[in-house]
């Protein structure tokens, strides 16, 4: 018999406030039973019920949210100016959620939304999926460090460990169909799906979510974190920036001038080295700051990241990177703004087959656009000299000028491609996927097919002139993302035929 926290009952709310407020009673009235529960364990004492049963199994159970409609046609009055908010025909529909001191507002605004486009109640309960026990604590809690190995492996046996079978990305990839009496999903991931993504987050990046901001930049060098972390310092001596605080890895804070210290800055440490893919992030107090993360190369880092910063619900990521110029007339140091993408990268092709196009978004298209303009002070005509809009390759062989018969550089050109990389399909295919907007800007560093190679000194070289230049328009397209509001941002190009309801 499951030792459980006391059990609250399913209510229905016509407020999204008091939805929200429900959803976090029951999240920690999980929490802390499986806290208590946990710190019990580690020091050694049995888990005993009234009947005196010993080393019962210990649960906490996610909220879910229901929502139940006859008719489509509240929907079809929705603000079309989003494409999210409302559900996709009339039945029922669920989701489990976690974490609603993290995703408050959030949460705030796809309740509002379902209230407002099909003036039904919905419903908030405790689920039926249990919340695993490594995803119970926070991150400054490492009580589990103390149990000796024969307790840590009794834990599977008075514990919910996480279950792989209850976090496949078979919603977002439109695999998912609901059994007969099933209810239909809600939103792209399920709780246990976030809780893992939110601790892959920590591991990868060496910083806790709540710092992620919603605007991301993604690079593939060092040179561009180097720039970041100089302007985020510069930004935070500044008492009048809209910025309110600087976050490097190991959750190392610097407040603005001005600012006092919040009381979990004092957590922060710096790490003895980066972590795998190490991110900073540049905060905002309504959480429309930017992120950046440095992804190293290769497609498999770039899938992996954007996997788990994806359960965030970024409203737009872009990638930020140098590139391999494959026409004549190009120059080191121009810039390509990618209109299609050749997907060679093989590292999404389960989730999602080649042919499936990923298409530019117009608002990402035009804030780098006029980005790049605003930044280099070029523009009209002239901007065409040092920028090419075109598609570019991703390929998963860093190598691949040396493959015989040249077959690589005959698909590449049959492509149009104007460049080359290995991240930047990668990024846009998983944007499309999880539904988040995505761009590309790159700079041609070199130009293999012409002979123009990169070299140690003339490298550094152009990385330092042209690192600060293209991290400022990368920053200043994401702050044009953001003046101009998330109405038209969140495109209905990305949304499916039956598409869920929350964003």
């Amino acid at each position: 018999m499951p030792y459980r926290p006391p059990f609250i009952a399913p209510l229905r709310f016509s407020q999204a406030d008091a939805a929200l407020a429900q959803v976090q009673r029951i999240y920690t009235n999980s929490i802390i039973h499986l806290r208590d529960a946990m710190r019990h364990f580690v020091a050694g004492d049995d888990i005993e019920l009234e009947t005196g049963e010993r080393h019962a199994r210990v649960r906490g159970y996610y909220p879910f949210v229901r929502v139940h409609t006859d008719t489509v046609s509240k929907a079809l009055g929705a603000d079309k100016r989003l494409s999210y908010g409302f559900v996709a025909g009339p039945g029922h529909y669920e989701t489990t959620l976690t974490r609603p001191d993290l995703f408050a507002h959030y949460y705030l605004e796809q309740f509002r939304l379902l209230l407002q486009n099909h003036e039904v109640e919905i419903e908030v309960g405790t689920s039926a999926q249990p919340i695993p026990v490594h995803f119970s604590f926070s991150d400054n809690e490492h009580i589990e460090g103390n149990m000796t190995p024969e307790r840590r492996a009794l834990m599977r046996d008075v514990f919910d460990l996480p279950d792989l079978a209850a976090m496949d990305d078979g919603i977002a990839n439109g695999t998912y169909t609901p059994r007969p009496g099933e209810a239909q999903p809600l939103a792209l991931f399920t709780a246990p799906r976030v809780d893992y993504s939110l601790q892959r987050l920590r591991h990868y990046t060496g910083t806790s979510p709540e710092h992620f901001q919603n605007f991301v930049l993604f690079t593939n060098y060092q040179f561009y974190i180097d720039e970041f972390v100089r302007m985020g310092h510069e930004t935070m001596s500044k008492p009048d920036s809209g910025y309110v605080a600087f976050v490097e890895p190991g959750n190392v804070v610097t407040r603005r001038a001005g600012l006092a210290p919040a009381p979990d800055d004092a957590f922060g440490k710096a790490p003895p080295r980066l972590p795998q893919m190490p991110a900073y992030h540049l905060v905002r107090e309504d959480g429309a700051g930017i992120t950046m993360v440095n992804i190293g190369v290769g497609p498999a880092n770039a899938k992996t990241i954007t996997d788990h910063i994806a359960v965030l619900r970024p409203h737009a990521w872009i990638m930020l990177g140098h590139c391999a110029g494959l026409r004549t007339t190009q120059q080191l140091g121009d810039y390509v703004l990618a209109h299609g993408y050749v997907r060679e990268d093989h590292v999404l092709d389960e989730e999602l087959p080649l042919w499936v196009p990923i298409p530019a978004l117009a608002e990402i298209q035009l804030a780098l656009e006029a980005a790049v303009a605003d930044v280099t002070e070029v523009s009209g005509a002239a901007l065409k000299g040092i920028m090419r809009t075109g598609t570019v390759a991703t390929t998963d062989n860093r190598n691949w000028e040396l493959l015989p018969d040249n077959t690589p550089q005959r698909r590449f050109s049959q492509s149009r491609a104007v460049a080359l990389d290995m991240e930047s399909a990668t990024i846009a295919a998983n944007g499309f996927r999880f539904r988040v907007p995505y761009g590309t800007l790159l700079c041609v560093s070199d130009k293999p097919l012409h002979g123009e190679i990169k070299l140690p000194g003339m490298a550094n070289h152009f990385y330092r002139e042209r690192v600060d230049q293209h991290l400022r328009i990368g920053i200043r397209a994401l702050e044009i993302l953001r003046e101009r509001g998330l109405d038209g941002l969140h495109s209905r190009k990305l949304r499916s035929f039956a598409e869920v309801a929350f964003q």
